[in-house]
């Protein structure tokens, strides 16, 4: 059963509720009549403004109750703060709304979970061998230092539990060990030596069993790369579709107290049934 399934039967037990607050987009229409009618979530209406919800965004940022209403006449910001006020189990947008306004909606409404210190985002990559990785960071931070990228990296291990049962992460580089040097290869591994995790290592040598024994890091049956840089990451999760066919579930947030999904602005009904699917898994 691949990744995608077991999300899906876990949705179907759930039945979790989620906010859309971009339901007058008819792919969301269309992907939350499909997923209402199988079964794999609840939809739950974006609400009016009302006291329980300023007093989320209150509580969440300290902010006056003047504010709080200004800001929940924003969408996006209500349909955090329904999450934050326990009216919604997760958010889904992005399909219509830029990537930096839902984040922004969720770090403040929602803000992130506990030892979390940043945001940060992953495709569930499904190849058309069977195979499903963790990608990730492709689509929020956009040149993490090394402390930032261990963030990521530690997120990213919950992230393949949750989804793949274990986790195997590999913090990717040009370099393997310590073959190479420079600025890039210094931060990665600095990342690696913060978090216990391969690296630095290059992908083949991350997913290769006998790379890998040539070169002494890792197992190479990594199932979760972690990229150094947002050019790599987007790069090869794009490429990965292009010349591969592999499906890309995502970008999907995570660190958050809640889930959040900040869906492509490309996103087919497709895919925003496996996205939303997918999400739901982290809860």
């Amino acid at each position: 059963m691949s990744a995608l399934e077991r999300a899906m039967d876990r949705a179907r037990k759930d039945r979790a509720r989620v906010v859309f607050p971009e339901l007058n987009d008819s792919r969301i229409a269309e992907a939350v009549a499909q997923m209402q009618a199988e079964g794999l979530c609840t939809p739950i209406p974006l609400a009016d403004s009302d006291d329980a919800l300023v007093a989320a965004l209150v509580k969440a940022r300290g902010v006056k109750e003047a504010v709080a209403r200004r800001m929940l006449s924003r969408p996006l910001y209500r349909a955090a703060a329904m999450v934050a006020a326990g009216q919604a189990d997760a958010m889904v947008a992005g399909a219509v709304s830029p990537s930096k306004k839902v984040i922004e909606a969720a770090s403040i409404a929602i803000g992130l979970a506990d030892g979390v210190k940043l945001p940060s985002s992953f495709f569930l990559m499904r190849f058309p061998d069977g195979r499903d990785l963790i990608f990730a960071d492709c689509a929020l931070n956009v040149a993490p230092d090394a402390d930032a990228l261990a963030e990521i990296a530690r997120a990213s291990e919950t992230t393949g539990r949750a989804l793949l049962g274990q986790a195997r992460v590999a913090l990717l580089s040009f370099s393997t060990g310590t073959s190479g040097a420079g600025e890039s290869v210094a931060k990665v591994r600095a990342a690696a030596e913060a978090t216990g995790f391969a690296g630095p290592v290059q992908g083949d040598a991350a997913l290769n069993p006998a790379v890998a024994a040539l070169k002494g890091v890792g197992q190479g049956d990594a199932n979760v790369l972690v990229f150094p840089d947002l050019d790599a990451g987007n790069i090869a999760y794009k490429l990965a579709q292009e010349l591969a066919g592999a499906q890309a579930i995502g970008p999907v947030l995570q660190g958050f107290r809640k889930p959040v999904c900040d869906l492509s602005r490309g996103a087919t009904v497709a895919d925003i049934i496996a996205a939303t699917t997918v999400t739901l898994a982290l809860a």
